[in-house]
């Protein structure tokens, strides 16, 4: 088994389309977790708070800077995800697939990285 996420995209629009329908939205994306509890493949499930009330920590220069709200000009922000461990790819981007997203949105499914896998000394294996 491995772990993927599935990483929630949205652009303003497809936010602002969110919360005009956000009851039946918090629905259905409760059925959708319960289907993946049953089917024993979620492992963390979690929203993200508005971006405007996060900070952003900038390393270009030293010392590092803090500004507030998103980073720049974003066309796409980051608002959730769904961690599962499954056995392939395929079935994650099939889970991704049944996501109860808003139209225009996006689902990145990405592999979590085990261990192992990460360069050890300044090597690198080409995972990450």
């Amino acid at each position: 088994m491995s772990k993927y996420m599935l990483i929630m995209r949205g652009t303003d629009e497809t936010n602002a389309a969110l919360m005009a329908s956000i009851d039946e939205a918090m629905a259905a994306t409760g059925r959708f977790i319960e289907e993946m509890m049953k089917a024993g493949v979620l492992l963390a499930a979690e929203g993200l708070d508005d971006p405007g009330r996060g900070v952003v920590v900038d390393f270009s220069g030293e010392p590092p800077v803090v500004t507030d709200g998103p980073y720049g000009e974003t066309r796409e922000l980051f608002g959730g995800y769904f961690l599962l461990d499954v056995a392939t790819k395929e079935e994650a981007v099939d889970w991704a697939r049944r996501v109860p997203a808003v139209r225009g949105s996006k689902i990145e499914v990405r592999r979590v990285a085990e261990a192992d896998e990460v360069p050890q000394g300044g090597e690198s294996n080409g995972q990450l």
